[in-house]
């Protein structure tokens, strides 16, 4: 099924609309569809290198909308937002998370488990549901997701245009690991900083 789901989103790439179907697949992968909005952002700009600015922003803005959509499945529809993090295997995880959370310990670790979440392989829908479940600051939230796929994207949609099918290959390959270590890297970054000007 995730086949199927992977390359019908490659062929939405090519679509004469693809920067709508962008935007619908950025909204929809924030909160429960599993294929990144990377599979279109990367041919897409790769076919129309002028506007690589403007897929990234749609990627990002429609990415971080489909947040809010997450954050108030986690808030309202409990058992739908349970259901989908279930289905990433990730349940367990999210319960010991929220009584953390609730015992007021955490709460850093929670910014920064977003921020990765947003910027890594992580399933970030997984993440804007559990915000809204604990009810994280939704200001504070859309900001992490503006900053966290912003960056992700920004990095995707210009390395497409300056290497082109280069980068592609590497995105099939090699990209969830080098995101991961990168992300973790920024984190320990701006945590290090943090305790410096403190």
């Amino acid at each position: 099924m995730l086949n199927k789901l992977y390359q019908k989103s490659l062929k939405f790439a090519a679509h004469k609309n693809s920067k709508i179907f962008l935007a619908i697949i950025s909204f929809i992968e924030s909160s429960f569809f599993p294929i990144p909005p990377d599979v279109m952002i990367v041919p897409m700009v790769m076919a129309k290198k002028k506007d690589y600015l403007q897929i990234f922003l749609i990627a990002t803005l429609f990415s971080s909308l489909g947040g809010i959509l997450g954050y108030f499945i986690g808030s309202y529809f409990l058992d739908i937002g349970m259901s989908v993090v279930s289905f990433y295997g990730y349940e367990n995880k999210v319960l010991s998370l929220i009584d953390s959370l609730t015992k007021g310990t955490g709460l850093y670790i929670w910014l920064a488990t977003l921020f990765l979440a947003g910027f890594t392989p992580l399933p970030f829908k997984v993440f804007t549901i559990t915000s809204g479940m604990i009810g994280f600051n939704l200001f504070i939230f859309f900001c992490i997701c503006l900053i966290s796929r912003g960056l992700r994207f920004f990095i995707v949609s210009y390395l497409s245009f300056r290497f082109g099918d280069t980068f592609g290959k590497f995105m099939q390959t090699e990209a969830a690991k080098w995101f991961a270590i990168l992300g973790i890297l920024i984190v320990v970054i701006f945590t290090v900083l943090y305790f410096i000007i403190k």
